[in-house]
């Protein structure tokens, strides 16, 4: 229980708006509205914005780092999928919070360390073949592939729980009425290359 506690608290920190704010851009007024990492990319641009994915993507790895500290794979696993659901309905945010794709990523990262350095190199590669969109969704895709080739069975499993969480989230997103693919830009965005 510990452990989910934690992991929620540090999901709740919204670094992502925070960075923005920084910046004179309020993240839930512009494209989406998400608060999230992907949406301060769009608005900030990758120089400013790398904070935003770096918390993120840390808030994921310090709660399976604190699951592992109080129990094993399983209260890590807990541990990050509070934090993704802290990052989602974030306590000190008004509970309105971002996809929390960063903070499965960051939680992936200590959950399962190679298949992560192997989905990152194939991040890179697709990154620098197309885009950094496509070689995000790459990575985060083909994980679990990954991760069953290298870990036990249940972990993939674990893994699959953690990805329908995000999927939930984009359907509760799209429910809402705050479809991604809105173009609207913040004063003080980064301007487009």
């Amino acid at each position: 229980m510990a452990a989910v506690i934690i992991g929620y608290i540090l999901g709740s920190v919204p670094v992502s708006l925070l960075v923005a704010r920084h910046h004179g851009v309020d993240l839930r007024t512009t494209s989406d509205g998400n608060p999230g990492a992907w949406n301060a990319l769009e608005q900030l641009g990758p120089r400013r914005a790398w904070p935003a994915f770096a918390g993120d993507g840390l808030k994921g790895a310090l709660a399976a780092l604190a699951g592992y500290a109080l129990g094993g794979w399983w209260v890590a696993w807990a541990a990050v999928a509070a934090a993704m659901v802290g990052h989602a309905f974030p306590v000190f945010a008004r509970l309105r919070g971002g996809k929390a794709v960063m903070t499965f990523v960051g939680g992936a990262c200590v959950l399962a360390p190679l298949p992560a350095l192997i989905c990152a190199g194939l991040c890179v590669a697709v990154t620098l073949a197309t885009s950094f969109a496509w070689g995000a969704r790459a990575a985060v895709f083909a994980f679990p592939l990954v991760q069953l080739a290298l870990d036990p069975v249940e972990h993939v499993q674990g893994t699959g729980i953690l990805m329908a969480i995000i999927g939930a989230l984009f359907g509760l997103a799209w429910l809402s009425g705050r479809r991604s693919g809105r173009a609207t830009r913040a004063s003080g965005a980064a301007p487009r290359p």
